[in-house]
């Protein structure tokens, strides 16, 4: 499988996927309006993309002038194709790849805080303890954008606020943003 950067940098690339149905990309056309919705938002954003899955999110997001992503992916396959592609395009010195599973790796993560947080886990476990802690990752007024089916549930956390949900489909996309004293 095949994937396209829309816009930026390397706008119209191709990026590989992993063939099967561990990981479930974005579609482009739920891609480009998440990413017109944040607009310049993305420029000079730390980013980081958890369950990358192909790193599709945070590839796109350097595209478009974000500083650095980091990408956090449990399946090998999918990891490999997020190198790959970090190779590709040779954006080494932009991104980072961890292989693990997001809880794990956030249980040990001692670095800076995120300007925009893509947060993409499986329809069939969406780990809402995980997800919950990925808020706390989050700058002061930064975002945090979920991709779950439906208009299921939200995690919720002090500070944080829902400012937009979007639907596309089976998916939905939800906007949190951090509120809380700086």
């Amino acid at each position: 499988m095949k994937i396209k950067v829309i816009s930026g940098e390397f706008g119209g690339r191709l990026l590989s996927a992993p063939d099967g149905r561990k990981t479930h990309p974005m579609g482009e056309r739920i891609r480009g309006a998440l990413f017109n919705i944040l607009g310049d938002e993305v420029r000079d954003a730390k980013v980081l993309d958890a369950f990358a899955g192909t790193g599709a999110l945070g590839i796109e997001a350097i595209s478009r002038g974000a500083s650095h992503a980091t990408f956090i992916e449990k399946d090998g396959k999918a990891q490999k194709c997020i190198i790959d592609n970090i190779t590709t395009l040779n954006i080494d010195d932009r991104t980072k790849s961890v292989k693990a599973p997001v809880a794990s790796w956030l249980s040990t993560y001692e670095g800076d805080n995120f300007d925009i947080i893509f947060v993409d886990p499986p329809y069939h476990d969406m780990q809402f303890s995980t997800v919950e802690k990925l808020m706390g990752l989050l700058k002061p007024g930064a975002l945090m954008v979920l991709s779950q089916p439906g208009r299921d549930e939200c995690p919720t956390r002090p500070g944080i606020v829902v400012v937009d949900n979007r639907s596309y489909g089976d998916a939905t996309l939800v906007f949190f943003r951090r509120r809380d004293a700086e």
